[in-house]
């Protein structure tokens, strides 16, 4: 099978002033540093060419670059291609597989040489003449940020016909973290997939052209988010970038597949929209227990939604909503926006005062009053689970779990807030957890049989393959409670050479799978035109709680 196995890139493309004269500090072309990341973890072959004239603030900079994304770095001496090749020989791959060398548009006077000796040829227009070379061995590209999406169209070419091209988009951290782990390679032979970082610098319909899947996390491109107490969906505005993106797969819907539609991502967002949506989830003695499976389920965590917490029937709200306490206060707003993670832990004094109930639970009023948590925010209810999380990850038909210490139990919580002068325990999910020394429980305490059925439910429910979800046990009665659901999560609790081909082959099967559905589609709906090779890998619907 033959394929892309190396990649070259000449000193003419990678300035910002093309070849230049060396006069004053040397500046990389815009979309080198967007190429170099695409290539770095790509685990094909990578290297830059430099001739002996280079300046040396240039030639210290190159070396710098390969240095810091791993490309291999020749000098090149002025002696003919021939001789040129020899020196860069190693860079060839196994048998079968070719070599794409970049190089601008000025050095034209190379160009059949380069493509005499077997190499892909793709030419960086740095001129006004367009392009004037025909050689079937050249492509032209007007952008660096081109080159990714013109390796993998040659890759497909040269490669088997059921390759699956997987776009991603996501912030650089969460990117380069997936990269660094092996996940995104340029192909992934094992599982014939390829991997393709898209970017907007350039047109999102014509980069998905030849895409089948699509990963986003759509919610690390939100750029404000509107909530109403009202209503449910808040309005949520997004980068240009991922507007763009939303418009192409709303319209090409039918023939493409990806993680979460852009509707989801509205719910994900959403912390009250994941108690109305879905009533909570309950795994109990008896199995799960959610509203569509049992019409009288032991009830999840309470919550309140309210948009002031100085409201003077604050207290009253609470109590019909039968809230226990101590409870937790978070922002609506789950992810997205710097201060979703912003919480409290709101300890309370327990106390007769209501006839009906043998005992009332009642906030004081300066415990709610001026709290530094975002509004509208969300009241729930605190489950004690010994100190202990349970983070849990499904992808595809495998499930895998790992053990997490976590907040501890209200008495502790209690004793913290004591020392405090009974101030509200302030906090940050994703920074400053109170958490306890040590989590009190460890593998065998969850019950993978009902925690299996939970996976299957939340898949089934939301349309997910690659997802996440918390569970915590709650004490006394051994009830698994599910307090936060993610769709496409980092997994980083599972060794990476157990999950990453666990995300690979759920992409995979999800593809062929979805393939199959669209071909029976073209037979049923006649006249109505799929491409088999392009479809819908998940249909998410409802809200969760994505930190």
């Amino acid at each position: 099978m033959g394929g892309v196995g190396g990649v070259l890139l000449d000193d003419s493309v990678l300035f910002a002033d093309g070849i230049g004269n060396g006069n004053g500090a040397p500046t990389l072309r815009r979309g080198a540093e967007f190429l170099f990341r695409a290539l770095q973890f790509s685990q094909i072959r990578k290297g830059i060419c430099f001739g002996v004239d280079l300046s040396t603030d240039k030639v210290n900079l190159l070396k710098k670059v390969s240095k810091v994304y791993s490309l291999d770095c020749f000098s090149l001496s002025s002696s003919p291609v021939e001789v040129v090749m020899n020196d860069i020989a190693v860079t060839r791959s196994d048998a079968g597989l070719r070599t794409v060398y970049v190089i601008s548009s000025d050095r034209k006077n190379l160009f059949d040489k380069l493509c005499n000796n077997d190499l892909l040829l793709t030419v960086l227009d740095d001129d006004d003449g367009g392009e004037t070379n025909e050689h079937p061995n050249i492509h032209h590209i007007k952008k660096l940020e081109e080159l990714p999406l013109h390796i993998c169209c040659l890759h497909k070419k040269m490669a088997r016909n059921d390759v699956a091209t997987v776009a991603y988009s996501m912030k650089l951290a969460r990117q380069v973290d997936f990269a660094k782990r092996g996940a995104f390679p340029l192909f992934c032979a094992e599982y014939e997939l390829m991997f393709l970082p898209l970017t907007y610098e350039l047109s999102i319909p014509l980069q998905l052209q030849d895409v089948d899947v699509i990963l986003h996390k759509a919610t690390d491109d939100i750029v404000s988010i509107e909530l109403d107490t009202s209503r449910l969906d808040p309005k949520i505005t997004y980068t240009n970038g991922m507007e763009e993106l939303k418009r192409t797969l709303l319209c090409k819907l039918p023939q493409h597949c990806f993680q979460a539609k852009p509707s989801f991502t509205v719910g994900s967002s959403d912390r009250m929209g994941v108690a109305v949506e879905h009533g909570g989830i309950w795994v109990g003695g008896k199995g799960i227990t959610t509203p569509d499976l049992n019409p009288q389920p032991q009830q999840p965590p309470q919550s309140l939604l309210v948009d002031d917490l100085n409201d003077p029937n604050l207290i009253l709200r609470l109590l019909e909503a039968k809230l226990s306490f101590p409870s937790i206060v978070k922002p609506q707003v789950a992810c997205g926006v710097s201060n979703a993670h912003s919480m409290a832990v709101t300890v309370v004094e327990f106390l007769d005062f209501l006839p009906s109930m043998s005992q009332a639970i009642v906030f004081r009023p300066e415990d709610f009053k001026d709290l530094p948590v975002p509004l509208p925010a969300i009241v729930q209810e605190y489950v004690d689970h010994s100190s202990t999380l349970f983070k849990c990850y499904v992808l595809g038909d495998e499930l895998f779990s790992a053990v997490k210490k976590s907040i501890p139990n209200a008495d502790l919580l209690m004793k913290l807030s004591e020392a405090n002068k009974l101030k509200p325990l302030l906090f940050d999910s994703l920074k400053s957890l109170p958490a306890a020394d040590k989590n009190q429980l460890g593998d065998e305490a969850l019950d993978l049989e009902l925690v299996k059925t939970a996976a299957d439910y939340l898949r089934r429910k939301l349309h997910l393959t690659i997802f996440g979800f918390d569970v915590v046990i709650q004490e006394g009665t051994g009830d698994h409670v599910i307090v936060d659901v993610n769709y496409l999560p980092s997994f980083k609790e599972v060794p990476d050479d157990i999950a990453v081909p666990a995300f690979w082959k759920a992409i995979r099967n999800k593809f062929l799978e979805k393939k199959r559905e669209n071909k029976e589609a073209c037979v049923k709906f006649q006249g109505f035109q799929f491409q088999s090779h392009d479809v819908m890998l998940d249909e998410p619907q409802g809200m969760v709680d994505n930190r």
